[in-house]
């Protein structure tokens, strides 16, 4: 919300400063977020034109000696067609900025003649668009003195950050009365228009909908015999500080209304209206060309207003260009009326149409001020177009029935810490508009029209905790428990940070990607369902909430890689929806690594091969990165089983599950399908994998947190190697679960070192050579021990996989 220092002093009477408004406006929640004191307008100055003679290289220009009422004429160059002597006009010295043409002068040669500054049109000053020739001021205009003063020029703008729930505040009138109600100034009473009304209204105004609350009121007044010209300058100066483009009287006029009052105003040229109007829902498929010059394609979910031509206007949000005024207006009809906030705001997001008209109506502007905004909008138009208004119809409108909020003022310090007397409360909750009735330490408070944001006495307590200051709630400590704090984060919330520090300390970086995807995507990585459609999505490839993290994770590497940075390695730690329901939503850590970008480093074969690096991307990277993440979550590594293949979207060949135990999916790693990455339109080497942290089962609790004493064994470890023939179908992991599962107490380790196919084997057979650690803990074994456990691992190893010892 933007608006000048002057136009906030027209409704509120202070003598604060800039600086004191600012601070101020802060302190109560209207956050400044930029001030411009108009700077760059200081050094122009009022110059007066001595004498023009014509340029002695140039037909068209002119070198002037103008008086900067330093007593000394300074000598410039101008091309302007109505540069003359004795002209007034603004001046620009060698050294100035100019934000019309984005150039800061210097003394300039021009032909051989030298120029030492500028006579400025009022495009450079950016005061409009005309750039026909130089400024021309009266003769009386005081030469020397500063031309942004004299011209309105160095009014400061300021712009603050206005939150969702502040309707009040999207008018300078509303920011004002919030000033006022904080202690700095008064606020200036609205004038009560006055002007002489003649006739009838014509056209009549149907509300035809099945909910009134789609539209509770509609105010229209005709006014014949305006004339549509520009807009007064002060207006247009105004307009310009905020950042509109002036374009006609009347259009200026409604803006005008939207910023100062907050209430939005439309126009209809009433030649173009045919018929009387009808607020109505749109038909299936009704268009409407609206004053953006684009069609927009209408259903019931939309409010119009229409007439015997069809929709002129999509209430609340945009007005139709059938019926737009221009230049050749005559009589005008002048609209004010009241829409539902929920249906303007739906409506505005599927049509992807954004307004200042829907950006007030959809927070809700003030009912009670739809009539007396009309009136002030007819007032301006006749004080700027003349004509002659008829008298005004009113349909639907039922009255304000106020909102009564019981409220005990002890709220105040229970909520906030602050000790505000009942009498200070009461006086700040008055001066924002609110009745306050009874009284002891319980009052019935009634909210005013144009605060429909206050719901409850939380409401009230945040009115009064901002007014009285923030800033004088006193910091307090923490008090002591004088014992060791328990836990405070669940393990779900643990792991989810444990799992990202795992991750990142792999060389991966964290993304953060939509939970949005689009169907096709959502379909593809097992999603789609139409419980997880969005009602209104922000985009049309963002309709489903995402089923998996890697869709948003492969798409952000591939943006990266068509940008240069090929070899990334991103992960996410997230949430995930299998349905709508609570326990649908689940918390995932994925990853994904493009191109050479592995745990040895990323890189070119020669520079970094000694270190493992420079290699693409495979499963196996995929899977580290996986068991990092449980390790790292405290899951025993040991129980942990890894099958064969996984989800459609993951190569067949080169992928895997995990697994504790039959049941528990703890996650799914590998290669992408070379279909999933063609669909996303993907490319390169990559690999990835989700964790699925809600799934690991809760760690057992312990009595102490204290680690046990490190026990370490006195007797010497032993490795034995054993080779086993097997099926080409038995997998690696069933033969380390069965050499571990011979004794558990003396073998701590199994790892797979040699894996090997030939026709000396058998066709559809393979050597899998296993190396097992064994560590006594009691004794040193004899031979007859080691002799009896080697028998133990073949016998377990051959019931389980029907593997033979390999001769």
């Amino acid at each position: 919300m933007k608006f000048t220092l002057s136009w906030l002093k027209e409704h509120l009477e202070t003598d604060a400063t800039l600086d004191e408004i600012c601070a101020r406006l802060t302190m109560i929640g209207l956050e400044v977020e930029d001030v411009d004191d108009k700077a760059a307008f200081k050094p122009f100055v009022i110059a007066k034109v001595l004498s023009a003679e014509k340029h002695p290289q140039a037909d068209r220009l002119k070198v002037l000696m103008v008086d900067i009422g330093s007593g000394k004429p300074v000598q410039v160059v101008c091309g302007a067609p109505n540069a003359r002597a004795g002209l007034v006009g603004a001046f620009a010295a060698p050294g100035t900025y100019v934000p019309g043409i984005d150039v800061t002068l210097a003394v300039g040669n021009i032909r051989g003649v030298e120029s030492h500054g500028m006579m400025c049109s009022e495009k450079e000053l950016e005061i409009s668009d005309s750039h026909d020739g130089i400024i021309d001021l009266p003769e009386n205009a005081p030469v020397g003195t500063s031309f942004a003063a004299y011209a309105g020029l160095d009014d400061p703008m300021i712009e603050i950050n206005l939150t969702p729930n502040r309707p009040d505040c999207t008018g300078v009138y509303g920011i004002a009365r919030d000033l006022a109600a904080s202690g700095l100034g008064t606020l200036k009473p609205r004038a009560v228009p006055s002007f002489a009304v003649e006739g009838e209204t014509p056209t009549d105004v149907k509300i035809e909908l099945d909910d009134i609350r789609l539209c509770p009121g509609f105010a229209l007044r005709l006014v014949r015999g305006v004339k549509n010209g520009p807009s007064p300058k002060w207006m247009q100066q105004r307009l310009q500080a905020i950042g509109l483009r002036p374009i006609s009287a009347l259009v200026d006029i409604t803006n005008y209304m939207t910023f100062d009052q907050g209430r939005p105003m439309h126009v209809f040229d009433a030649a173009k209206v045919k018929g009387n109007l009808v607020v109505r829902r749109a038909r299936d498929g009704e268009t409407v060309l609206a004053l953006d010059q684009r069609e927009y394609k209408l259903g019931p979910n939309n409010v119009v207003i229409a007439d015997d031509n069809g929709i002129e206007s999509i209430g609340g949000i945009m007005g139709g260009e059938h019926s737009g005024c221009d230049e050749n207006t005559v009589d005008v009809l002048i609209e004010s009326a009241l829409w539902d906030p929920m249906n303007i705001a739906k409506s505005g997001r599927g049509l992807g149409i954004i307004t200042d008209a829907r950006y007030r109506f959809e927070r809700g502007v003030d009912p009670e001020y739809m009539v007396p905004g009309l009136e002030r909008t007819t007032e301006l138009v006749l004080a700027c177009c003349g004509g002659t208004a008829a008298k005004a119809k009113v349909e639907g409108y039922k009255g304000y029935d106020a909102k009564i909020v019981d409220f005990p003022f002890s709220e105040v310090k229970r909520l906030t810490g602050l000790d505000v007397s009942t009498e200070e409360s009461k006086s700040i909750l008055t001066k924002l508009g609110f009745s306050v009735s009874g009284s002891g330490e319980r009052v019935s408070v009634g909210v005013p029209p144009w605060r429909s944001d206050v719901d409850g006495k939380a409401d009230l307590v945040e009115e009064i905790m901002r007014i009285h200051g923030v800033d004088n709630i006193k910091p307090q400590p923490l008090a002591s428990h004088n014992a060791v704090n328990g836990k405070i984060l669940t393990t779900l919330q643990i792991r989810t940070r444990t799992a990202k520090r795992a991750l990142a300390s792999r060389g991966m970086l964290e993304a953060v990607t939509w939970s949005f995807i689009s169907e096709d995507q959502a379909k593809l990585f097992g999603g789609g369902s139409t419980a997880l459609k969005l009602a209104n999505p922000i985009a049309a490839d963002m309709s489903d909430m995402r089923p998996s993290l890697l869709p948003g994770l492969l798409s952000a590497a591939q943006r990266n890689a068509d940008k240069g940075y090929g070899d990334v390695a991103i992960f996410e730690v997230s949430g995930t929806y299998e349905n709508d329901r609570p326990e649908g939503q689940r918390r995932v850590a994925g990853g994904i690594r493009r191109g050479t970008a592995t745990l040895a480093g990323a890189g070119r074969m020669w520079s970094n091969a000694a270190k493992g690096g420079g290699k693409p991307v495979d499963v196996f990277d995929a899977k580290a990165d996986a068991l990092a993440v449980l390790e790292a979550c405290g899951l025993p590594m040991g129980n942990i089983q890894i099958e064969h293949g996984g989800p459609a979207w993951y190569h067949p060949g080169r992928s895997g599950t995990i697994k504790m135990g039959p049941k528990v999916v703890l996650g799914y790693f590998g290669e992408f399908h070379p279909k999933t990455l063609e669909a996303l339109d993907v490319t390169g080497a990559l690999a990835g994998f989700e964790v699925y942290i809600d799934a690991m089962p809760e760690p057992k609790k312990k009595a102490t947190r204290t680690k046990p004493a490190l026990e370490l064994s006195p007797f010497q470890a032993v490795k034995r190697d054993f080779a086993f023939v097997v099926d080409k179908s038995v997998e690696a992991g069933a033969i380390i679960r069965a050499a571990t599962g011979a004794d558990r107490k003396l073998i701590t380790g199994v790892n797979v070192f040699d894996i090997f196919e030939g026709a000396s084997l058998g066709e559809h057979k393979k050597s899998i050579a296993i190396e097992v650690q064994i560590q006594p803990a009691e004794r040193t074994l004899t031979d007859e021990d080691f002799e009896a456990l080697t028998q133990k691992i073949v016998a377990n190893v051959t019931k389980t996989t029907g593997g033979v010892l390999r001769g």
